[in-house]
């Protein structure tokens, strides 16, 4: 809605062109899946300034590419990684009857270690 009384503004040629945009970095491929997990996608968050009543300064967060089920889970500290993937790896399959194929991480500290490596590897997931 423009305003009363104050001119149609017209903009240049040359302030468009200066105000273009490019492409920071390269589009990803598209991963197309064809059920829930296929693929997880998994990050961790943290510290966070602001820590939970109960002392949490993390947050992981898991997400299903196909379903885009969520799973988010507060954590004090980064070792306790591990723990909250094993189980909510081992809940999601019983509840729904498939074993995980793949995950997708920044490849932190977090998820590189002995422990999920062995995880990963007796469960058949690719990381």
């Amino acid at each position: 809605m423009l305003s009363e009384g104050y001119p149609l503004l017209r903009v240049c040629g040359e302030c468009q062109i200066g105000k273009k945009t490019r492409v920071s970095h390269q589009l990803l491929q598209l991963v197309i899946t064809t059920r829930v997990l296929e693929l997880l996608h998994m990050d961790l968050m943290g510290p966070i300034q602001v820590e939970s009543i109960a002392g949490r300064k993390y947050v992981f967060v898991c997400v299903d590419d196909f379903s885009r089920y969520t799973s988010v889970e507060f954590v004090k500290k980064t070792l306790e990684i591990f723990d909250v993937f094993k189980a909510l790896a081992t809940q999601i399959q019983r509840e729904k009857e498939v074993n995980i194929v793949g995950i997708r991480s920044d490849h932190g500290r977090e998820s590189e270690n002995s422990r999920f490596q062995a995880f990963s590897d007796m469960e058949g997931i690719k990381h």
